[in-house]
């Protein structure tokens, strides 16, 4: 199979968008589709302080990769979550990965404030371990973008489409509102943003490894019966069948969004009285799960 652009042996061919690509014109590609994302979508300019969490797979850290190569200010973030068997691998590839480009990332390690992993936590708190996981990650990213422009996740096309498909499932209407590939500042909440939104997991996994860039391929062992991974399953069936399905699943849900706006009905936002985060109640879900771990 021949690259549609320039003749030469094609390395990779794209269903959904019909078109074979050599490893040159497959990083233009990519790169090209992620750069419109961001300018359309107007997340953040030249002069922004840009800060990306990272987690040592490939979309992050591919984003990050990008960033960089595209002259923007950026830091990374990553945050040891301590999974056995698992953070302190992804840390090493965090920090391989920072030594071999430049680039600075901050390192944030849950066992030292609690001498204790993620899983361990959840057990003394009696919480399954992905909400807790994405709360304390939610609060710490928040906390250590305060003296950043803009916060950067790697969230992808397959991630952004499987929480799609979750909220309507269960016709969440809060969560649909809340929906976008770009969420504004609020009060001292900084703006968010997920330039690989409309990038497949495929895609990511192809950029990271023509760009050289080792990553952590194994998937979290608390996360192996997640929901989403089950609606990941069910869509990449969908897209074996119907390539493109999952491109217009989301973008037609964003386009609808525009002329049938779900309003969220949101709770005032008040500033925690122990830590100052901004939160819904007198004391945020972070500092009272400190207190759980306490007693």
């Amino acid at each position: 199979m021949k690259c549609k652009v320039c003749k030469d042996k094609a390395e990779i061919y794209l269903r959904s968008h019909n078109i074979a690509l050599c490893r040159k014109d497959f990083i233009k590609f990519y790169e090209r589709r992620v750069m419109r994302s961001i300018e359309k979508l107007k997340m953040f300019t030249r002069g922004d302080k840009i800060l990306v969490a990272i987690s040592g797979g490939k979309d992050s850290l591919g984003l990050l990769h990008l960033l960089q190569k595209l002259e923007y200010d950026v830091t990374g973030y990553y945050i040891n979550l301590g999974i056995d068997g698992y953070s302190d691998v992804s840390q090493n590839k965090v920090k391989a990965f920072s030594h071999s480009r430049g680039i600075l990332i901050i390192i944030e390690d849950i066992r030292v404030a609690w001498d204790s992993g993620i899983g361990e936590l959840a057990k003394r708190v009696r919480r399954p371990p992905c909400s807790l996981c994405g709360m304390v990650k939610r609060y710490l990213m928040n906390r250590a973008a305060v003296k950043f422009d803009v916060m950067a996740t790697g969230h992808n096309q397959d991630d952004e489409t499987a929480t799609l498909l979750g909220n309507l499932l269960r016709w969440d209407e809060g969560y649909l509102a809340r929906q976008s590939p770009v969420l504004k500042q609020k009060g001292s909440l900084k703006k968010r943003v997920k330039p690989l939104s409309f990038i497949t997991e495929r895609e990511s996994a192809a950029y990271a490894l023509m760009e050289g860039i080792d990553y952590i391929m194994e998937e979290c062992p608390l996360a192996k019966r997640a929901t989403s991974l089950f609606y990941k399953g069910i869509l990449n069936q969908l897209e074996e069948r119907m390539p493109g399905a999952k491109s217009r699943f989301f973008n037609g849900f964003l386009e609808y969004q525009k002329s049938h706006p779900l309003v969220e009905e949101e709770e005032p936002l008040v500033a925690c009285v122990r830590c100052g985060y901004l939160t819904t109640s007198e004391v945020c879900n972070f500092c009272r799960l400190e207190e759980k771990i306490k007693h």
